[in-house]
C-alpha cells in the first residue's frame, strides 16, 4: 500500500525503513561504508584512544574517584554513538567539566557517581524523546563562559597540590587556595620537579603543533611535519609513559621520590546494574530518595551542562566538515551512553572537545572510529593497569592543567566588554559563584540572565516623535510584562498634558499579544475617549489585527498609512 507525501507517493516499508535510520543513523552510512574509510577510522580511533587514557586517568582524580573510573567512563561511549550519533567527528568520554560536576556531587563515592550517571542518562534520554533541547536555549553564552572560565580555574588549581605532592587538602575550592599556600613549605622535591617538567613538555608539544604550517614542501620537510603532528597530537600518552618508567625507575631503586597512583582494581568492570543505594564507612544504607534528595539542583545542571557541552561540539564540527547534526538524537545518544555506562561502573560523560579536535584532524570518516577508541581502552582495563600503579600524580595533574587551560577565554571577557558590557553581570555571577558551588553558579548566571531578558521584555524602547501628533513606535514586540509601562508612557506623554495629545501608535513590530495587553489597549480608548483625542493604530501586522477586530475594543481605528492617521486625528 502506498501513501500519499509531498506530492508524491512513498510505500510505507520506505516510510518506515526513513523513521529507522533516523533513530539508527548508522544505517545511513553503513551500506555506503568504504575500504578507505576504514583505513582513516582505525588511524583516527587509534590516535584518540591514546589521547583518552590518561585523560580518563587524570579526569577520574579530579571526579576524586579512583583513577580506574576515568577508563570505565571512556569506553561505552564509542559503542553507543556509533549506533546513534550524527556527528562522524564527536567523541563521548569523560571530561573536565563533567568531572568537576561530579566531584561536587558525589563526594568521592563510586557508588553515588554510577548512580547519578544512571540519572542523568535517563534525563537526557526523556529530553530527547520529548523534543525538549530547546531548554539550552535559555542558557546563555555570558553563563556557559562564566561557568567554563571558573571550572578551569577550579580544576587547574585543584591539580596543584598534586605537582607539589602534598596530601589532605580539602576540596572546597576556598579552602583549597588557603591550605595549599598554607602548607607550601611541605611541598616534595621529586613531585615538583617531575610536575614542572611535564607541564614544560606539554607547552611545548602544543606550541610546535600550533606553529604547523601547511601547503607545498619537499617530501623531507612534510614527513617531519607529520611526526611532529603525531608526537603532539599524544603527547599526553607519551609525557605520562615516560614519567611513569621515571618514577618506576626511582622505585625499584628503593628511592620513592614521587607521590603515585598506588593499587587499581585490574581488568573489565562486571556488567550489573547499577546501584540503587549507598552503604556509609559504618554500614548504615542510604536509600535511593535520600540519595536524589542530596543531589538535588546538581540532578538539573549535570544533565544540561552535558548536553550543552556535547551539542555545542557537534555543531562547530558540523559547521566545519560541512554536514548537519541532529540535535535531538544527540541528545538520545548521549543519554543512553550515560545509561548504558551505568552497567560498567561509569560516572556522567558527554562529548569533549579537545579528543573530538583530534578525531577530526586524524580524518576520521565515520563515527566508527569510536569503536576503535573503545577497543583502545579495553585493551587497557584489561592488560594495563597493574603498569598504572607507578603513575606519578603529578604527570597527570600536568595533563589536567594543560587540557583545561584552554577553557580560561580572556578574549571572549574582553569581547563583551566591547560590544555589551551589561553581559559582564550574568557572567561575572555565574564566575564568583561557581568558585564556591558550581551547580550554583550556573542557577545564578541563569536567574541573573533571565532577570535581563525579562526586564527588557517589560520596558520594551518607544521611540516618540512630534508630527503635530505624538507618533509613538514600539522597537520590539509587545506583551504582557509591558503594559503597564505602555500605559504609563501614554499617560505621561499624551494624557496628562494640557491639551491633552492624540497619539499614533506605531505597531510594525508587534506580531503576538496576549488578552492582558487587549484589556490595557482597551482601558487607553477609553480613557482617550474620555480626553477627547484620538488613539490611531499604524501599520498592524495581519495576525495582530485579527486579534484587535475579535476583541471588538470600542473606538478602534487602523491605518497602514502615516498621512491618513494624521488626517483622522
Amino acid at each position: 500500500m502506498e501513501e500519499p507525501l509531498l506530492g508524491g507517493y512513498v510505500s510505507r516499508g520506505d516510510r518506515c525503513g526513513r523513521i529507522l535510520r533516523s533513530w539508527l543513523p548508522i544505517l545511513s552510512w553503513l551500506p555506503r561504508y568504504k575500504l578507505k574509510w576504514l583505513q582513516m577510522d582505525l588511524l583516527a580511533g587509534l590516535t584518540v584512544g591514546l589521547t583518552v587514557v590518561p585523560q580518563a586517568l587524570a579526569y577520574a582524580e579530579v571526579a576524586g574517584l579512583p583513577i580506574q573510573y576515568g577508563l570505565y567512563s571512556a569506553f561505552m561511549g564509542g559503542f553507543i554513538y556509533t549506533l546513534l550519533g550524527t556527528s562522524k567527528d564527536v567523541t563521548l568520554g569523560p571530561t573536565a567539566i563533567m568531572s568537576l560536576l561530579c566531584s561536587s556531587l558525589v563526594a568521592g563515592e563510586p557508588r553515588r557517581a554510577v548512580l547519578l550517571s544512571l540519572l542523568c542518562g535517563l534525563i537526557q534520554a526523556g529530553m530527547a524523546l520529548l523534543r525538549l533541547g530547546f531548554l539550552l536555549d535559555f542558557i546563555s553564552f555570558p553563563v556557559i563562559k562564566g561557568f567554563t572560565c571558573a571550572a578551569a580555574v577550579t580544576i587547574g588549581f585543584g591539580q596543584v597540590k598534586n605537582i607539589l605532592g602534598l596530601k589532605n587538602i580539602p576540596q572546597e575550592f576556598y579552602l583549597q587556595v588557603y591550605y595549599t599556600f598554607c602548607r607550601i613549605t611541605e611541598a616534595r622535591v621529586g613531585d615538583v620537579v617531575l610536575g614542572l617538567l611535564c607541564l614544560l613538555l606539554l607547552v611545548m608539544l602544543v606550541l610546535m603543533k600550533a606553529s604547523l604550517r601547511s601547503g607545498e614542501a619537499p617530501a623531507y620537510s612534510r614527513a617531519a611535519r607529520k611526526l611532529v603532528w603525531t608526537v603532539s597530537t599524544m603527547r599526553n600518552a607519551l609525557v605520562v609513559v615516560g614519567a611513569t618508567l621515571v618514577a618506576f625507575a626511582w622505585d625499584v631503586t628503593g628511592h620513592h621520590v614521587f607521590s603515585i597512583t598506588g593499587n587499581t582494581t585490574a581488568g573489565l568492570p562486571p556488567f550489573r546494574p547499577p546501584p540503587t543505594s549507598d552503604v556509609t564507612a559504618n554500614g548504615t544504607v542510604i536509600p535511593f530518595v535520600q540519595i536524589v534528595e542530596d543531589f538535588g539542583a546538581g540532578l538539573a545542571v549535570i544533565p544540561l551542562m552535558g548536553l550543552l557541552e556535547s551539542i555545542a561540539i557537534a555543531k562547530a564540527f558540523a559547521s566545519q566538515n560541512n554536514y548537519r547534526i541532529d540535535a535531538n538524537q544527540e541528545l538520545l545518544a548521549i543519554g543512553m551512553t550515560n545509561i548504558m555506562g551505568s552497567f560498567v561502573s561509569a560516572y556522567p560523560v558527554t562529548g569533549s572537545f579537545g579528543r573530538t579536535a583530534v578525531n577530526s584532524q586524524t580524518g576520521v570518516c565515520t563515527p566508527a572510529g569510536g569503536i576503535v577508541t573503545s577497543l583502545t581502552v579495553l585493551l587497557s582495563l584489561a592488560f594495563l593497569m597493574p603498569a598504572f600503579y607507578y603513575i606519578p600524580k603529578a604527570s597527570l595533574a600536568a595533563v589536567v592543567i594543560c587540557a583545561v587551560a584552554p577553557m580560561l577565554d580572556y578574549s571572549a571577557v574582553a569581547k563583551m566588554w566591547k560590544i555589551r558590557k551589561l553581559d559582564l553581570l550574568p557572567f561575572l555571577v555565574t564566575f564568583v559563584m561557581s568558585l564556591w558551588q558550581v551547580q550554583y553558579g550556573i542557577m545564578g548566571g541563569v536567574a541573573v540572565s533571565g532577570v535581563l531578558l525579562l526586564y527588557h521584555t517589560a520596558r520594551p524602547q518607544i521611540t516618540v516623535s512630534d508630527q503635530g501628533v505624538l507618533l509613538m513606535e514600539l522597537s520590539s514586540g509587545l506583551s504582557f510584562p509591558a503594559t503597564e509601562y505602555l500605559s504609563h508612557v501614554m499617560h505621561t506623554q499624551a494624557l496628562q498634558v494640557s491639551p491633552p495629545r492624540s497619539v499614533i501608535l506605531d505597531f510594525r513590530h508587534v506580531s503576538v499579544i496576549d488578552y492582558t495587553v487587549v484589556s490595557e489597549l482597551r482601558d487607553l480608548l477609553q480613557q482617550f475617549q474620555l480626553q477627547n483625542v484620538h488613539l490611531i493604530f499604524y501599520r498592524v501586522q495581519p495576525s495582530v489585527l485579527q486579534v484587535l477586530l475579535k476583541a471588538d475594543l470600542q473606538g478602534f481605528k487602523h491605518t497602514d498609512s502615516v498621512e491618513e492617521a494624521l488626517h483622522v486625528s
